[in-house]
């Protein structure tokens, strides 16, 4: 009944918010006809320069969030994107009927104030208004300000609203916008170029993973939306680009989770005349000028644990780390025969197809993964599971690729890029086989991928990093629909 009775009393505020909006319009008072506001500051800025703008006279234009009507005199509080203001608002100081158009503007209302900047006698910075006007009308109601909107899928369905009431969430997705630039700065700064690849593609390749597939009217043929940016940047490379970068969407036809949306932020780089180890240093000196510049510090926390990205980060192979975690040398593993037989032992569960090296990455997901908190390289790991990356050649078993590490999650993954053509196209065949096999995310060959290899692609290394944990980490956000404006939610039925 309660509920009930809620809903009753909301429906009609809302009908009365309508009502005043028509008289509005009768009166030949139309906000929704108004078409530009001159804001002279924002709120943060009189606040943060408050002897710049002490006795003089601003404009600003926000959100009205409160309003306290005390007979010839009242006080509101006004959002903006920077943050919040308060204004006293006189009947003397507006007139007799502004001030009567005042007290009738609601809580969501869009307003504008024009007035002095001064100090209330409680040390408040706030504006002594001499103009108040209506620029848009809110005709829904939003949550009780104490308590905010609190229902978490609500927020993510409503982000707008979730943006008004909650300022951390603001904070949050400026934060976000700041990484990324500094990650441009930075490479710029190296020398890399920016570059755009198609989303909708023939071949979804350069990573495990199932696509989202479509189908393109004009030309009659199936399409793919992109899992990867691999495969086009590498082009970029046979074409002559020495450096070069991509940020943007990427699309896996996988579940959803805390730290994973089925469309995320995915930036690739790639660098001809380096390696694996040229990657890792990359990305040490850059996730270290992130931190400064965002941040102010090299050293973040993430749930209450501290990690130190101002310290080398720690580089360990797969086959030490499984070893220093699991007590299993896969060293000494020969066969096939006997990492199934091991696997059994330590209740590591496996396919049939799989083979030894497939056998050591599920060790090291089981054993080891959660224990790097720390800043951690990962490297070589089994060719079965890199098939687009060099041999070592030391051991051919095993390829020049890492992946990098923190708060047990996989933050980055690079390669030493393969660059022969007839191996690449034995490991396409390989992943062929995989698929027929009942492996969803394996690769398919890319003819016109190898056709580039063949022209001749220098050495090259190159990275793959998850923007959206990054912004976790340095957010200190618990799940990555609360660094994704808009996330991916079921429909609701209808």
């Amino acid at each position: 009944m309660a509920e009930q009775k809620k809903e009753q009393d909301v429906n009609q505020l809302r009908k009365v918010r309508r009502e005043k909006l028509k008289e509005l319009q009768d009166t030949g008072n139309n906000p929704y006809l108004i078409t530009k506001y001159e804001a002279s500051a924002h709120c943060a800025e009189i606040k943060e320069n408050y002897d710049e703008f002490e006795g003089k006279e601003v404009k600003i234009a926000g959100r009205l969030m409160q309003k306290r009507v005390m007979g010839k005199a009242s006080f509101c509080n006004v959002l903006d994107q920077s943050g919040n203001l308060q204004s006293y608002v006189a009947r003397d100081d507006l007139g007799e009927e502004a001030y009567k158009a005042f007290k009738r503007m609601d809580i969501g209302d869009i307003v504008g104030i024009t007035g002095t900047v001064f100090t209330t006698k409680m040390g408040e910075i706030s504006i002594h208004a001499t103009k108040v006007e209506l620029l848009s009308k809110s005709l829904q109601i939003l949550p009780e300000k104490f308590h905010g909107l609190q229902d978490r899928d609500l927020r993510y369905r409503q982000r707008y609203v979730d943006l008004i009431m909650n300022p951390e969430v603001r904070d949050t997705f400026t934060k976000r916008s700041q990484i990324i630039s500094s990650i441009r700065r930075y490479l710029d700064a190296q020398g890399f170029l920016e570059v755009e690849t198609p989303m909708l593609v023939e071949n979804a390749g350069g990573a495990a993973a199932r696509p989202f597939e479509t189908y393109f009217n004009a030309l009659s043929e199936e399409r793919k939306l992109r899992i990867s940016l691999e495969l086009y940047l590498k082009r970029l490379i046979v074409g002559g680009f020495e450096k070069v970068y991509e940020i943007g969407r990427v699309f896996r036809n996988e579940g959803v989770d805390t730290r994973h949306n089925p469309e995320f932020t995915l930036m690739e780089l790639y660098q001809a005349y380096t390696d694996y180890h040229g990657m890792m240093d990359l990305t040490e000196n850059m996730y270290r000028h992130v931190a400064q510049e965002v941040l102010g510090t090299t050293t973040i926390t993430y749930n209450g644990v501290e990690m130190d990205l101002g310290k080398p980060f720690e580089r360990i192979t797969m086959i030490d780390a499984v070893k220093k975690y699991a007590g299993v040398d896969f060293n000494e593993i020969k066969t096939t025969e006997e990492a199934k037989a091991i696997a059994k032992e330590k209740h590591v569960e496996f396919e049939e197809r799989h083979s030894k090296g497939d056998i050591l990455a599920l060790f090291f997901e089981e054993f080891a993964e959660e224990h790097l908190i720390q800043p951690t390289f990962v490297m070589d790991h089994p060719i079965e599971i890199s098939p687009l990356t060099k041999k070592k050649p030391e051991n051919p078993e095993l390829v020049e690729r890492f992946e990098f590490f923190m708060n047990g999650w996989e933050m980055a993954n690079a390669y030493s890029e393969l660059n022969d053509p007839i191996d690449q196209r034995e490991r396409f065949q390989a992943q062929e086989e995989q698929l027929a096999q009942g492996d969803e995310e394996a690769n398919t060959t890319d003819e016109d991928f190898l056709n580039a290899l063949e022209i001749g692609m220098p050495p090259t290394g190159g990275i793959g990093y998850g923007i959206d944990r990054m912004c976790m980490l340095f957010t200190d956000s618990q799940a990555i629909r609360d660094v994704l404006l808009f996330p991916t939610m079921k429909s609701i039925d209808k």
